[in-house]
């Protein structure tokens, strides 16, 4: 009796085309970085509001990443996986007139075309307070 070969029976998986993301080459407009970047951002809200923010970003071992910016209390770390780039820091955000301190987890997907996706979740004492999701592009 002749037993069938098990790997024959199962599917195949097909492989999928997952681009590499390298926030320092990702974000970086002017600059060639090397495993140190600067990501200046802009924010205009719906009242009109106007806010800047300049994070500097270091790459260390293992696709981890270390970044500050002014309203990150301590620093906020990054690990990276494939195309995509899980972000955590506390963050002393503008609310009603005062500083709220809360917590972010930032997840940001590089996709085809250059085009990344990031999900951000605003928490306090592990309660959400809201979710954002925001899409970027190389500018051309």
């Amino acid at each position: 009796m002749v037993k069938p070969n098990a790997n024959e029976d199962k599917p195949s998986n097909p492989k999928i085309d997952i681009p590499s993301f390298f926030p320092e080459q990702y974000f970086d407009g002017k600059l060639t970085a090397f495993g140190l970047f600067i990501l200046d951002e802009y924010f205009t809200y719906d009242d009109g509001e106007l806010e800047t923010r300049q994070w500097i970003v270091t790459a260390l071992d293992g696709g981890v990443y270390r970044g500050k910016c002014a309203d990150v209390i301590g620093h906020a770390t990054g690990v990276l996986t494939d195309n995509v780039l899980n972000w955590q820091y506390k963050f002393n955000l503008p609310m009603f007139g005062r500083k709220v301190t809360v917590k972010f987890d930032d997840v940001m997907a590089l996709q085809a075309g250059a085009i990344m996706v990031n999900r951000a979740k605003v928490s306090k004492w592990g309660f959400l307070l809201g979710e954002v999701l925001i899409s970027f592009r190389p500018a051309l």
